[in-house]
């Protein structure tokens, strides 16, 4: 039980870094674009990512085996990255995350084609009451409509979706390598090939901040795995939902932000039905792939690794020793 408690406190430490990292975001993108924003950090994040790359002694080459399904996944990665910084620069972080905890979702419901996982009433209904919760934030019909920041969101929890979900289906055959450099080279490179239209100048505080990003994530994932390495996952997958406070306390404090009742009701009722199908999945009689579950990650955006890969080095690195 002491186990399990620190693995919740590590994991509510990680996203906590993870919501200050994306505090971050938010003040970048108030004055450069995305691209710029992914580019540097992406930079920053390399050599701390190289470094965790350069352990990894095994045979082996950085050609995939399944090379379809993983330029999907890198690409899909990069898209994710791109829409979600440009929802942060242009939503209230209560109302990014809102919409990004539709991921597990929209997780459930792709693995259905992809991973032949068989969903059943229960966990169905919770999907579907999950989706509404989304309509509750988005409030369609209400006279401000939608706006790009809301697609882009909403596009990020999809694309985030379908990467987690390419990940569950080939990685027990990719290497942890493959799986981790792939959208940080395409990221790197995709974002750099756009720098000559979009760079606006950086002062050297602005680029401080780039690294403190990185920092920032590479803190979180390793509280993560931390937490992932010492208590079961249904302990500590539903810590992700305490992005939700941390947005809502930045918010406030940084960027004069404040939650509508429709954020605040949306929200409940997405959280409560995340909640429902990670709890359900933790029962091994209700799902043989668990795709929910087996989402180690956050929003996967191309600048920093999946944790799901990092545990899966260190496991066979243990089994090796």
């Amino acid at each position: 039980m002491q186990s399990h408690l620190r693995g919740a406190l590590l994991s509510l430490a990680a996203f906590g870094f993870y919501a200050t990292h994306d505090v971050v975001v938010k003040f970048l993108g108030e004055n450069y674009s995305a691209f710029q924003t992914m580019f540097f950090s992406g930079l920053m994040g390399f050599p701390l990512v190289t470094m965790l790359l350069l352990g990894d002694r095994r045979d082996g080459t950085l050609i995939p085996r399944h090379p379809w399904w993983t330029a999907l996944r890198t690409v899909s990665a990069v898209v994710t990255g791109v829409m979600g910084f440009y929802a942060f620069s242009q939503l209230p972080m209560a109302t990014c995350y809102a919409i990004f905890f539709a991921m597990p979702l929209l997780i459930t419901l792709m693995a259905i084609p992809m991973l032949g996982e068989k969903v059943g009433i229960r966990r169905g209904v919770a999907v579907i009451i999950g989706l509404l919760g989304v309509l509750i934030v988005l409030r369609p019909g209400e006279g401000q409509g939608y706006s790009l920041g809301h697609l882009a969101a909403l596009g990020a929890a999809t694309t985030g979706a379908l990467s987690s979900v390419i990940v569950r289906k080939i990685g027990r055959d990719e290497r942890s390598v493959v799986l981790m450099l792939y959208p940080m080279v395409l990221t790197f490179l995709a974002m750099g090939a756009l720098m000559p239209f979009v760079y606006v100048p950086m002062p050297v505080s602005h680029l401080g901040l780039t690294a403190v990003m990185a920092g920032l994530g590479m803190l979180g994932a390793m509280a993560s795995i931390a937490s992932y390495r010492i208590a079961p996952a249904v302990i500590v997958a539903p810590m992700q939902y305490s992005q939700i406070l941390w947005a809502v306390l930045f918010g406030w404090l940084i960027f004069d932000e404040t939650v509508d009742l429709y954020t605040g009701v949306g929200s409940a009722v997405i959280i409560a039905s995340g909640i429902y199908i990670v709890l359900r999945e933790g029962t091994p009689s209700v799902s043989q792939n668990r795709p929910v579950l087996e989402n180690r990650s956050r929003l996967d955006f191309g600048t920093l690794p999946r944790i799901s890969s990092w545990l899966r080095r260190l496991d066979r690195g243990g089994d090796q020793a």
